[in-house]
């Protein structure tokens, strides 16, 4: 029956996502010819209505089909008009189904920095190129020792894609830890947390210095699995009882924007002794979650 389950959902996902990613693509290619910026501009709303239509579908989908209970707290004061960088912790592929859940029609659309290679993945990487995801190389630290120029590529991708966000509500969504909780992964960074790993800060950094004042706060995000780290078939299976998601607002460090995360020392130092600070906070919190 579980099985049976997954093949129903999943191939009515595929067919809402058959409906939305054809005229997504169609109108991002107008766009994209489009004579003048006033007019690409024009296309914006559009192309991100048909992404949160989707992404509706979706959840809508997940409450019919599943008995998940989501626990989710929001504070007041977040619009669809605002310029955020959203923050969370990362534990599974589920992660991103819940963060589009608890803020879909909430803020502006959640836009990751995706892997080049995902441009690839069928249907999706279209969808998310045309509503202009950054595709990054996401080098390992041993790449970009011996190639600095690598690092740069990927700092000018950050730079040419907040230039972007500039001009619309956006959310510009960062898993700081780079990648997913495991536990061998926990014990091969020896990480100091009981529940993360350890924060890449220089993500975070380098928003910060693309978009400046341009963004009015950090949402900061947690979310818990209490039933243990669920796959996207345990979703849909019906075998995640329950998530928790708790979110809080953050002012943007004034002390950190415009600073230079590569090229000064002490600034480095100073803004991943701040990122831990945060990182040690939503330790605590999520013990708190979990008892």
């Amino acid at each position: 029956m579980v099985w049976l389950r997954v093949v129903v959902i999943v191939s009515l996902i595929a067919l809402n996502t058959l409906v939305h990613v054809p005229p997504l693509v169609l109108l991002a290619l107008i766009k994209a010819i489009a004579p003048s910026d006033r007019l690409r501009r024009a296309f914006n709303p559009v192309l991100t209505g048909l992404a949160e239509s989707w992404i509706a579908v979706n959840t809508a989908m997940i409450d019919a089909f599943t008995r998940t209970r989501f626990q989710i707290e929001l504070p007041a004061g977040l619009r669809r008009d605002g310029h955020y960088l959203v923050m969370a912790n990362h534990q599974s592929w589920v992660d991103i189904v819940v963060l589009q859940k608890a803020f879909n029609r909430k803020i502006p659309l959640l836009r990751f920095f995706l892997k080049r290679s995902l441009f690839w993945v069928p249907v999706l990487g279209l969808a998310w190129w045309a509503l202009d995801f950054p595709f990054m190389g996401r080098y390992s630290r041993q790449q970009i020792a011996r190639n600095p120029e690598l690092g740069r590529k990927d700092m000018e991708t950050t730079r040419k894609a907040c230039a972007k966000f500039a001009d619309i509500p956006v959310a510009v969504m960062n898993f700081v830890e780079g990648t997913r909780m495991t536990a061998a992964k926990h014990a091969s960074q020896q990480s100091p947390y009981q529940h993360l790993l350890k924060p890449k800060s220089g993500g975070v950094a380098f928003v910060f210095d693309a978009m400046g004042t341009g963004l009015e706060s950090i949402v900061d995000v947690t979310v818990v699995y209490p039933g243990g780290r669920p796959s996207m078939i345990d979703l849909i299976g019906n075998r995640v009882p329950e998530v928790k998601v708790v979110v809080r607002q953050r002012p943007i460090p004034a002390e950190f924007v415009g600073g230079d995360y590569q090229g000064d020392r002490e600034f480095r130092v100073r803004f991943q002794r701040w990122m831990n600070m945060v990182w040690e906070e939503k330790d605590r919190q999520i013990s708190q979650l979990l008892d």
